[in-house]
């Protein structure tokens, strides 16, 4: 079973995330901010990481190139789930080493195929 990382301020979508992924049978940790989702991460073994970028404490994109400095995240697939569409912050994102940028709101179909896509 593929393990998953869902990090979001935002209790009413990490709930959503989190029953949109393991209703399809995927093993999901949820982190409430960066920090939260880093601390957890040094600790766990993840297939990949799927962040919203504006949080409290830590945002998305600083918790990605956090995440790629540590040598076990060098290659784990990372999608920004956010309400921003914005050219200069997904190039902010790309730059710290997002693989993929999904907008909000979410369609669950969508997110799973970009997750199986990215999970190969």
């Amino acid at each position: 079973m593929k393990k998953i990382l869902a990090v979001d301020d935002s209790a009413s979508m990490r709930q959503m995330v989190t029953f949109t992924l393991k209703k399809a049978g995927f093993d999901v940790t949820d982190a409430k901010d960066g920090v939260d989702a880093l601390e957890i991460a040094k600790g766990a073994e993840f297939d990949l990481i799927i962040s919203d970028v504006n949080m409290p404490n830590m945002d998305g994109i600083t918790l990605i190139k956090e995440l790629r400095a540590l040598p076990k995240f060098k290659y784990t697939p990372m999608l920004m789930l956010t309400t921003e569409s914005g050219l200069d912050k997904k190039a902010a994102g790309k730059a710290a080493g997002a693989t993929g940028w999904i907008v909000k709101p979410f369609n669950p179909d969508q997110l799973l195929a970009t997750i199986n896509k990215v999970l190969r």
